[in-house]
């Protein structure tokens, strides 16, 4: 592979809408009407993931990072999501709904990292 850190950004960014697009789905919102809803919780979760990402090495392709790391600096990045936010939405940061969407979004990471490993391990064979 000639980019590994291009394919976990795009990886990390399609992961992240995927995550979003379910958490909107769970509530029945999933039309075009909810897309700009959905900004405002997408692009906080971007922002606060690739500034906690860097601080666990998530992007060395040099060495692979151990796999429970996606799910610390996620649970790190989610205070960050929700008060990004609730500043977008002129609204309260909710304690519940950044534990659901920390514990979630941690899931959605590892599982997609561990898959990214696995395929740089196919790919370097």
């Amino acid at each position: 592979m000639k980019s590994p850190l291009i394919f976990l950004i795009l990886g990390d960014i399609l992961t992240l809408a995927a995550i979003t697009v379910i958490g909107f789905a769970t509530h029945g919102e999933t039309g075009l009407a909810f897309f700009p809803r959905m900004l405002t919780t997408f692009i906080p979760l971007a922002v606060a993931w690739f500034i906690t990402a860097p601080w666990f090495g998530l992007f060395n392709t040099e060495k692979p990072p151990r796999i429970w790391l996606p799910i610390f600096a996620m649970m790190l990045a989610a205070p960050l999501t929700t008060i990004l936010r609730a500043a977008l939405l002129n609204s309260a940061a909710l304690p519940l709904f950044t534990l659901i969407l920390g514990s979630t979004s941690a899931l959605g990471m590892f599982i997609w990292r561990l898959a990214a490993i696995f395929i740089f391990r196919k790919l370097a064979k």
